[in-house]
């Protein structure tokens, strides 16, 4: 039976702090360089569109979200990689976002303050560079106008553009030669939503854009909890970024979900396909630069502390352990019975995966026993004089030591495998329910579901024209075998011997960026898509220009409401209030 042994750990990524860039000559001669934003609500992304191969990429990387004790000041907030480690601020931690929206332009004025800072624009009261920002599909007009508010009104930019991200994406990954995309079907997933977008003739079709509120932040809060619940000696240690690791990093979208859960089944697939994960874990010392009477002092309190607090704990864990083993152990005996229904049933209401995950556990419970009753004899013991403590330190200081072998004194346990993630089907579990909500209990259609709602909409040359080009993109879509699972589904979906074609991002989580930084370098400052500070006064805040990878403008004459002209003092009065009259005016507005 082939086995992985490989033991994996969590990198624990820290975030340092960005350089506050000089500004680039080249950003500013012969005319202010347009800055790109990519507002996502996972990272935001922001540099240079010049052209200039050293400016090729976002100079900024960063999760938009910013941290404020209680009490501080605007400027004591830190923001993006300014935190270095978001697990012991998370629960003050604030985003712009509401889903993939923004509503708290408070912390997406932050976010800004904070690009055009570490990007070297020092002008003061004033942004002299044209911007490029993406936002959502049919973003709503109210968060529009308050984004052009703020950059107009506060940052004084000269013009502005806005376009989807996914849009931008899919112009990116087009062939230079074939041009823009005429017709597509895009699917997008990022942190906290999935899209279908239709592309026809060259424009987003708005009517008809859906929307799965599912994404990859719903898919780590999933890992934590069912990681949590399989290991709840380690809670406290299964944190929400270290599973956005193992999502990024250890997950996979199954091609057929059953078969591949049935294959999880079989002692030899788990065995070769579980991941091992280390957590973080503190081991005795293995000697420190102290003095003997420091740790004969040290020693004293440690046994006193085990003699007065912490026998009657060790008592109530023994007791609990010996319970859940004993479980395990009825569990077990359903097999060697040959009871396998019952056995099966049994295992998922204990949220295991096989026979050898059950007896990887009851493994690591009798070695915990074994250890806990050995430490529990060791305490009963007359407490050891001050120098017999020292000797007692020493020893255990010196086979502790790397490299040495441990005495045979010492009880074989291993604590770094107590301190194991043995993540199995969880890697296409998580994953999943981008496809299957229901997983969660979310009732909602799946990604695919949602797919051949929106094709349903269209003629059947429309269908063919769109599914002849299906384009993923989007952080949350970079799992191994997503190509795959979409086209097995678009294969169960369309008629018998119809066509079809499945493209992915060659960076489904960049290319949004680099899109909407190649745009910017082909359109000049007359070019549809740009919103002049003009056009931001005569036209309102929610005004869009459109063009290739924007959404839809659509103004729209609101009737004016027919009001009874009475006076202010009496009914029978011929003199219109004025209010009354300013309220008749004609109404634009836009939807996208």
């Amino acid at each position: 039976m082939s086995s992985n042994r490989t033991v994996y750990s969590f990198e624990d990524y820290r975030c340092s702090p960005d350089p506050v860039f000089e500004l680039d000559s080249r950003c500013v001669s012969p005319g202010p360089v347009p800055v790109v934003v990519d507002n996502g609500s996972f990272q935001c992304r922001a540099g240079w569109s010049s052209g200039a191969p050293e400016l090729d990429n976002p100079r900024l990387v960063f999760r938009p979200a910013a941290a404020r004790s209680r009490g501080a000041a605007r400027g004591g907030a830190q923001v993006g990689n300014d935190i270095p480690n978001p697990e012991p601020l998370r629960w003050t931690l604030k985003s712009a976002f509401d889903r993939d929206t923004v509503v708290n332009f408070d912390i997406q004025e932050l976010v800004f303050d904070y690009i055009f800072m570490h990007l070297g624009i020092n002008t003061q009261g004033r942004v002299e560079h044209p911007l490029v920002v993406t936002e959502p599909a049919c973003n709503p007009l109210q968060c529009r106008q308050m984004m052009s508010e703020l950059l107009f009104e506060c940052y004084g930019v000269p013009r502005v553009a806005y376009g989807v991200d996914s849009l931008f994406s899919l112009h990116q990954n087009s062939s230079a030669d074939a041009g823009a995309p005429s017709t597509a079907l895009v699917l997008s997933s990022g942190h906290h939503c999935s899209h279908v977008l239709p592309v026809i003739n060259g424009r987003l079709d708005a009517v008809n854009c859906k929307r799965v509120n599912l994404g990859g932040g719903q898919a780590a809060a999933y890992y934590q909890r069912l990681l949590q619940l399989k290991y709840p000696a380690n809670q406290a240690s299964i944190t929400l970024s270290r599973m956005e690791e193992l999502l990024h990093q250890h997950s996979y979208i199954a091609v057929d979900y059953q078969n591949e859960l049935e294959k999880w089944r079989s002692p030899e697939f788990y065995e070769s396909e579980v991941h091992r994960v280390q957590l973080p874990f503190s081991g005795r010392s293995a000697g420190v630069c102290v003095s003997a009477e420091e740790r004969s002092e040290r020693r004293a309190q440690q046994l006193r502390r085990i003699q007065e607090t912490n026998s009657r704990r060790r008592e109530e864990r023994i007791l609990e352990d010996q319970k859940r083993l004993d479980t395990l152990l009825a569990v077990q005996e359903l097999l060697e019975d040959g009871a396998l229904e019952l056995f099966h049933r049994s295992l998922v209401e204990l949220n295991m995966d096989s026979a050898e995950e059950l007896q990887s556990y009851i493994h690591k419970l009798s070695l915990s026993l074994q250890q806990h009753r050995l430490l529990r004899a060791e305490t009963a013991e007359v407490e050891p004089s001050a120098d017999e403590g020292n000797e007692l330190e020493a020893e255990l200081n010196e086979n502790e030591e790397p490299g040495k072998p441990s005495s045979t004194a010492q009880p074989m346990f291993n604590v770094a495998e107590y301190h194991q993630l043995f993540v199995g089907t969880e890697r296409l579990r998580v994953p999943e329910i981008i496809f299957q909500p229901s997983l969660i209990g979310e009732e909602q259609m799946g990604l695919m579901e949602t797919l051949q709602f929106v094709l349903e909409q269209y003629s059947l040359e429309q269908q063919e024209a769109l599914v002849r080009n299906v384009f993923l993109t989007g952080g949350n879509l970079q799992y191994p075998g997503v190509k795959e699972r979409v086209e097995r589904e678009l294969l169960a979906i369309r008629p018998f011997q119809s066509h079809f074609k499945v493209s992915v991002a060659g960076r489904p989580a960049l290319d949004s960026w680099f899109g909407a930084c190649d745009w910017a370098l082909r359109s000049p400052a007359d070019a549809p898509g740009w919103i002049s500070r003009q056009d931001y006064e005569e036209k309102g805040g929610e005004y869009l220009s459109e063009h290739c990878a924007s959404n839809i403008y659509i103004p729209m004459k609101i009737s004016k409401p027919k009001h009874t002209l009475t006076g202010k003092h009496s009914t029978d009065s011929s003199q219109p209030d004025a209010s009354s009259v300013q309220n008749q005016s004609d109404v634009s507005v836009s939807l996208s």
